[in-house]
């Protein structure tokens, strides 16, 4: 499993590259997913999540996060050559400024939603969604368990 991360905000977010392949370790390992994958994830301006929600999704708003499975058509398990070789599984954007407001908003550190996006975004690349309430459940009950064994983890560590 490889996270590609990039952010053009500075050294001040860098942490997230190691606390995005920690949380990807700890989805994989709670759904026992054994593939290699490769997921590219990036801080995006307001500017660029609004074109890209607009073009690709038909919804003329910022939002806060958004993936994109590259082989949304094709079973990712057909798409494995070597356990060696990461097969590429998706994009996530995460939108900062709008994770900021979301974070004052409800109380929660910039931090902890930045984390609660990625694992959002990682699911929806795995095939989680939300469109009905029983699909919501579980994959909002995943989000928060992911989230809350890695807080664990950090405090412990």
């Amino acid at each position: 499993m490889e996270i590609d991360f990039s952010s053009p905000y500075g050294e001040k977010y860098d942490y997230l590259e190691e606390d995005y392949n920690r949380l990807a370790e700890l989805v994989y390992d709670h759904l026992k997913i054994k593939k290699n994958y490769e997921v590219d994830v990036s801080l995006v301006d307001e500017e660029t999540i609004h074109s890209i929600n607009r073009d690709y999704r038909g919804v003329d708003r910022v939002t806060d996060v958004i993936s994109f499975a590259f082989n949304d058509d094709k079973d990712p398990k057909d798409q494995i050559i070597s356990d060696e070789i990461p097969v590429m599984l998706g994009e996530i954007m995460i939108c900062l400024p709008q994770a900021i407001r979301q974070a004052e908003a409800i109380g929660n550190s910039i931090e902890r939603e930045l984390r609660f996006l990625f694992i959002h975004g990682l699911l929806h690349l795995l095939g989680y969604d939300h469109m009905n309430k029983e699909d919501e459940e579980v994959m909002f009950g995943l989000q928060d368990l992911i989230l809350d064994r890695f807080i664990k983890e950090k405090n412990n560590g």
